[in-house]
C-alpha cells in the first residue's frame, strides 16, 4: 500500500495573496523569495531539481525545463494567516469567521478568570515577541513566581514560565485550564505553554512548548483513521490537530530532529502518511526576522532531500508545503498572509506544473487520492 511523506516548512510562504493588505501585509511580502533576494541568492540544488523555481522567483534557482516534482502554489481560502487555519485547511476544514485576536492584550474577564487559575495576576498581557517579553520580564517573573501572559497579531494565548520557578507540570496544568476557561467569545485558537530557562540577560526558551488548540471539525485524517490507515505526527501536527485521527506521534528539539523522526517512521512504515512540521522556519527564523538563519535552514533541509527520496517506492509521494508566510524581510515579527508552494514527488517522470490551486485543502485531497483504495 502506499505511503505518504508530508512535510509542512511552517510559514515558508511564496508571495502575497491579493487580500495581503487586510491583514496589514505588503503585497511585496514573500517568505522564501526575499529571503533569498536580501542574501543574493540560494543554492538549493535539490528542491531546484524538484521545482521550486517554478513556484516562485527564487535568486540561485533556476527554472528547470524538466521539475521532478508536480509544483504549484496554493491560494489559502479561510480567513487567517496562522498555523492552526492553515493546517485545518490543508485537512479539508475551511476557516470562515476569524479566530478572536488581543492587540490590545486580554480582557479584564478573562486576566482575571487566568489569576484564579495560576494563583497569582500575570505579568505582560500584550502583544509581543515572545523572546523579547522574556527578556523584559523574566527576571520579574523570577522574583515574583508570577506568569508572563502575551498574545501576538494571531489568536493565541501564550503563558511563559521559567522551569525553575515554575515546574513543567504546573504550567500545562494552567494552560489546559486556560483552554478550558476560554470559550466564546473569547475562544482563541491556541493556548501556548512556552517555557524558558537561563539567567536575566541569557534566557532561552526550551522545546518543551505545548499547543492546546481548539478541536477541529471531522477531518482526512479522521477518515483516514475510521479506514484503518495509520496517521504518524512529528512536532507540533499532533497538538495543531488536538490529536484527532493521529495513531502514533512525537515530540522534536528541531527541524533536523523531526526529519530524523520521519525517516525512521518511514523505514518502519508500511502504509498510511509520515505528517510532519518544521517548525523552526517559522518560530526561530521568521518571527525572529532572521533572514540568513532562515536561509540556512532552507539549505539545511535541503540537503536531507536525498535521503527522502530514497524513500520513495513506486506508489508513494513526498509532499512540500506550508501553512501560511512569515517574511523575515518585513516590518515587525508577525505572520504574512501569502501563497504557500506546494512540491509533490512520486519518483521519476511525476514532474509537471500545476499553476495557483485555490485552498489549502489541495493537499488534503491528495491525500486522499494517492490513499483513496484505503478509503473506499
Amino acid at each position: 500500500m502506499p505511503r505518504i511523506l508530508a512535510f509542512v516548512m511552517d510559514s515558508a510562504g511564496v508571495g502575497a495573496l491579493p487580500d495581503a493588505n487586510v491583514y496589514h501585509d505588503s503585497s511585496n511580502a514573500n517568505t522564501i523569495g526575499n529571503v533569498a533576494e536580501r542574501l543574493g541568492g540560494l543554492r538549493l540544488p535539490n528542491f531546484e531539481q524538484l521545482g521550486l523555481g517554478h513556484v516562485t522567483v527564487v535568486r540561485g534557482l533556476s527554472r528547470s525545463a524538466a521539475p521532478l516534482a508536480a509544483v504549484g502554489r496554493l491560494k489559502e481560502r479561510s480567513k487567517g494567516k496562522d498555523t492552526i487555519t492553515g493546517h485545518w485547511e490543508m485537512a479539508g476544514v475551511i476557516t470562515e469567521v476569524p479566530f478572536p485576536t488581543y492587540p490590545d492584550g486580554f480582557p479584564p474577564e478573562v486576566v482575571e478568570r487566568f489569576t484564579a487559575i495560576a494563583g497569582k495576576p500575570p505579568l505582560g498581557n500584550t502583544t509581543a515577541s515572545g523572546t523579547e517579553i522574556i527578556a523584559e520580564l523574566g527576571e520579574e517573573h523570577m522574583r515574583t513566581g508570577r506568569p508572563i501572559l502575551y498574545t501576538s497579531a494571531d489568536s493565541v494565548f501564550q503563558v511563559a514560565a521559567h522551569e525553575e520557578i515554575v515546574p513543567l507540570a504546573t504550567l500545562y496544568e494552567w494552560c489546559e485550564r486556560a483552554r478550558a476557561m476560554l470559550a466564546p467569545p473569547h475562544e482563541v485558537n491556541r493556548v501556548i505553554a512556552r517555557p524558558f530557562t537561563g539567567a536575566p540577560g541569557s534566557f532561552s526558551r526550551t522545546p518543551n512548548r505545548r499547543d492546546y488548540a481548539i478541536p477541529p471539525p471531522p477531518t482526512v485524517l479522521d477518515r483516514l483513521e475510521r479506514a484503518g490507515v495509520p496517521v504518524h505526527a512529528v512536532g507540533k501536527i499532533c497538538d495543531i490537530y488536538s490529536g484527532h485521527g493521529i495513531a502514533s506521534s512525537v515530540r522534536v528539539a528541531d527541524n533536523g530532529e523531526a526529519v530524523d523522526r520521519a525517516l525512521e517512521l518511514a523505514d518502519a512504515t508500511d502504509h498510511g502518511l509520515v505528517f510532519v512540521n518544521l517548525n523552526d522556519f517559522d518560530t526561530k527564523y521568521g518571527h525572529r526576522r532572521d533572514v540568513r538563519g532562515y536561509g540556512e535552514a532552507l539549505a539545511r533541509l535541503d540537503a536531507r532531500l536525498p535521503e527522502l527520496f530514497a524513500r520513495v517506492r513506486p506508489g508513494d509521494a513526498l509532499i512540500f508545503t506550508a501553512d501560511h508566510g512569515c517574511d523575515p524581510t518585513q516590518p515587525g515579527s508577525d505572520h504574512t498572509r501569502e501563497h504557500v508552494p506546494y512540491l509533490e514527488y512520486a519518483g521519476g517522470g511525476s514532474g509537471r506544473e500545476l499553476g495557483t490551486i485555490e485552498g489549502l485543502g489541495y493537499v488534503g485531497e491528495r491525500i486522499e487520492a494517492i490513499l483513496g483504495p484505503a478509503l473506499t
